[in-house]
């Protein structure tokens, strides 16, 4: 299994490809590619690169699938005895990003149509 870790919008994620991943707010429109160069770490087949901060010549691209609101979060805040009552909603803007592969010096480490393929090969030996 093949998985990286990258940082968008502030946070820290750890992808695969061929999943999707709601992160914050992208420029980028829907059906349009996105490549994200700051990879923290990549795992591939026993190997790990971790970088200091950051993996050099390590890229993760992406297609962003739409842009959403996420769930409201309430903030209720009350002084006890004063009368004072404060309900607030937020709802964050967020991205759905579909992770196409996961790429090391050119060299395409993990890709969303090789995971397919790994999968109908290991249902077809299941099934044997």
């Amino acid at each position: 299994m093949t998985y990286a870790i990258i940082e968008t919008g502030g946070k820290q994620l750890k992808v695969e490809a061929g999943r999707f991943y709601d992160i914050e707010l992208l420029t980028a429109q829907p059906d349009e590619k996105v490549t994200i160069d700051k990879v923290l770490l990549i795992q591939h087949d026993g190997e790990v690169n971790i970088g200091q901060p950051l993996v050099s010549g390590a890229t993760v691209e992406g297609t962003v699938l739409r842009h959403l609101r996420g769930r409201k979060v309430l903030v209720y805040k009350m002084k006890p005895k004063k009368k004072t009552r404060k309900k607030r909603g937020h709802r964050q803007e967020i991205t759905r990003l579909l992770i196409n592969s996961i790429n090391l010096n050119g060299t395409v480490l993990a890709a969303e149509e090789a995971k397919a393929a790994e999968e109908t090969s290991a249902e077809e030996t299941a099934a044997e």
